[in-house]
């Protein structure tokens, strides 16, 4: 049996051409196959069709014919983000770009644990960091870690406060992403101190309250892009009352911190400046494959706590003659280089194409919002911040509501979202899509009504 080529290498390219053709093909196919944004039947045909296609998955003799069907299954199985019905969660369709990027990661596989083993992709890594933390912060002075995404990121936000101020009593909003809560609980954190949230936002008064009477180090978490329905906390506000107070925040822009890089929606993002860390996540609101997470820091050295030390990665030797120590980037060790497809991005759109895609699907959830708010049978949350739209059937329970989701599930027609808020469980729509066409979204519409029972 002759030994499996390598990807990297000198035979790396000719060895991968006539698989990349493969991939394409049986990407293509399934999608074909699948002829919506997910496979209708529900779990359990996807899972008896994927186990059908399948077979043993440890033969004793190799399948030569394994990467086109296992290829050809999860594509056909697949909720694809580039669907335009595909529309319930922050999870993006990536850009061409950025996918070709990840291919040559894959391929090179460095790993961002010490220099030797990524000479150029750590410093890559610096000069992105530095470049997306001067725009959260306008300074040459601030720094960035790259994480797995929000949750990551968030979680180490709580960390470099315990550290910094002692065991911090987290204050956050009932509309803040769950995974503050679960850091808090991880790191050994007081039970956070939860405030209201009635109109899906921080509200500054009982935060002020809260302030007043809290004692001891102080963190407080406030939310540019809620999870359930896109809203921006009134960052001002909540920035002034913990400079007042003395508290340190962490500003949660997992969904909203791309807007950053939009003239016409930057000003939704006044006030992120102040905080400590900022949490952005590129794998949401910015086209990127997953994992494409960061963690802003003001004070970059409110990060020396993660420093480490192994002799076989960075040797105090080895630092003192030169080499980068890259053990200080990351809680985890082996990494690799999500920077570089947010690179590719970067420079190839460039600050005008990204905000133009930015741009694109906010003007879609508006426009989404107008067709829902002008249709007699269809009931509008509220108008988006960002691009998600929340709407309902008019007069319909909320069991309806939750129904007419899954069924659009198991049909294979559509993939919304659901949330609860003002009491009320809605549909949600994420449009993350530049590509979604006013007729998509029509479409979109009249699915949901067709499958409202009257």
């Amino acid at each position: 049996m002759s030994t499996p080529p390598l990807a990297s290498g000198p035979q790396g390219p000719d060895a991968l051409r006539p698989l990349l053709h493969t991939v394409l093909d049986a990407l293509a196919a399934g999608g074909e196959t699948r002829g919506g944004p997910l496979p209708a039947g529900g779990p359990r045909d996807v899972a008896r069709t994927l186990r059908d296609r399948v077979g043993d998955l440890l033969p004793r003799h190799g399948d030569p014919a394994a990467l086109h069907d296992l290829v050809h299954a999860l594509a056909e199985g697949a909720a694809d983000p580039a669907h335009p019905h595909c529309a319930a969660h922050l999870h993006c369709p990536p850009l061409a770009v950025a996918a070709a990027a990840d291919l040559a990661a894959s391929v090179l596989n460095p790993s961002l644990d010490s220099w030797d083993q990524a000479p150029a992709a750590s410093e890559l890594e610096t000069l992105l960091t530095r470049t997306l933390a001067h725009e959260v912060y306008g300074t040459p002075h601030g720094d960035a870690l790259v994480t797995t995404g929000g949750t990551e990121s968030n979680h180490l936000a709580l960390l470099l406060a315990r550290e910094a101020h002692g065991s911090v009593h987290l204050v956050h909003g009932a509309n803040a992403h769950h995974s503050l809560h679960r850091a808090a609980w991880l790191l050994g954190l007081p039970e956070p101190v939860v405030l209201p949230a009635p109109a899906g936002t921080l509200d500054p008064a009982a935060l002020d309250n809260a302030l007043t009477s809290l004692h001891g180090p102080l963190l407080v978490a406030a939310t540019a892009g809620t999870t359930d329905a896109g809203l921006i906390d009134p960052l001002p506000d909540i920035a002034r009352l913990c400079a007042d107070h003395g508290a340190r925040l962490h500003i949660d822009a997992a969904y909203g911190g791309a807007l950053l890089l939009s003239d016409r929606h930057r000003p939704a993002l006044d006030g992120l400046h102040h905080a400590h860390t900022v949490t952005l996540d590129l794998h949401k609101l910015g086209w990127q494959p997953a994992a494409a997470g960061l963690l802003a820091v003001r004070d970059p050295a409110d990060l020396a706590p993660l420093g480490h030390h192994t002799d076989y990665l960075n040797a105090g030797d080895d630092t003192e003659a030169g080499l980068p120590d890259l053990l200080g980037r990351s809680l985890r060790t082996t990494r690799r280089p999500d920077v570089l497809k947010i690179a590719v991005t970067l420079k190839t759109l460039g600050r005008d194409g990204l905000a133009a895609l930015v741009d694109q699907v906010c003007a879609h959830a508006r426009h989404l919002a107008d067709l829902v708010d002008a249709h007699p049978g269809l009931e509008l949350y509220d108008r988006p911040a960002i691009s998600t739209v929340l709407f309902r059937p008019t007069g319909a329970t909320d069991d309806t509501v939750a129904a007419v989701r899954r069924t659009l599930l198991d049909q294979g027609h559509a993939v919304l979202g659901r949330a609860t808020l003002d009491g009320r469980r809605w549909l949600k729509a994420t449009l993350l899509n530049p590509h979604t066409r006013p007729d998509d979204l029509d479409t979109l519409l009249k699915l949901v009504e067709g499958h409202t029972p009257r």
